[in-house]
């Protein structure tokens, strides 16, 4: 008989483990258990000071991990707002950056000033009409002023030239009567 005693007592056991297991220990079964377990006295329930006191216990440690958890949401949502408040400032300082970049991507700085660089190919482009304009200008008067020197240099060749035969026939006119009046000395000495 210990024989299948001993196993029937074994599953038993285990079996009353298993359901000990099964039922959750929550501060509602806490309570229904302290009370369904109670004295009944007249219409009052009496209820044990060592089960009470385990049930206040129990309360309370659950009180305190609540209001730890609590604490510690708490804490966690405060550090996610500042980590919030620290990536929304990372993100608006990149922005900013970004924004930065863009323009510069998109302009170009002229004397310490950042323009759009269509502004500065149209003032580029006008730059260089202004230079090809003034260059045209400049080239027409060397051109027109180059005909006149030449011009005036052909005149004054001429004129040169003008003046070289004047001045020969000046000096053979000169000689001329030089000779004429060396001519008249000499025939007044003679008489």
């Amino acid at each position: 008989m210990r024989t299948k005693f001993f196993p029937l007592l074994t599953i038993l056991l285990f079996s009353s483990i298993i359901f000990a297991q099964q039922k959750v220990n929550t501060i509602e079964n806490q309570f229904v258990d302290v009370v369904d377990k109670s004295n009944n006295y007249q219409e009052f329930k009496v209820i044990k000071r060592a089960k009470i006191y385990a049930l206040r216990k129990n309360i309370l440690d659950s009180i305190n991990a609540l209001e730890n958890t609590i604490n510690n949401s708490y804490t966690e949502i405060d550090q996610q707002k500042t980590k919030i408040a620290t990536l929304k400032k990372d993100l608006d300082t990149t922005q900013t950056n970004l924004a930065t970049s863009k323009e510069k991507e998109d302009g170009i700085e002229i004397l310490g000033m950042l323009t759009k660089k269509s502004t500065y190919n149209l003032i580029m482009w006008s730059i260089i009409a202004g230079l090809l304009l003034i260059l045209g200008f400049l080239f027409y008067k060397f051109k027109s002023s180059h005909a006149v020197t030449k011009a005036t240099r052909l005149k004054l060749t001429e004129t040169e030239t003008e003046f070289d035969a004047h001045r020969q026939k000046t000096l053979k006119n000169e000689q001329l009567l030089r000779r004429k009046l060396q001519d008249e000395i000499n025939k007044n000495r003679n008489v």
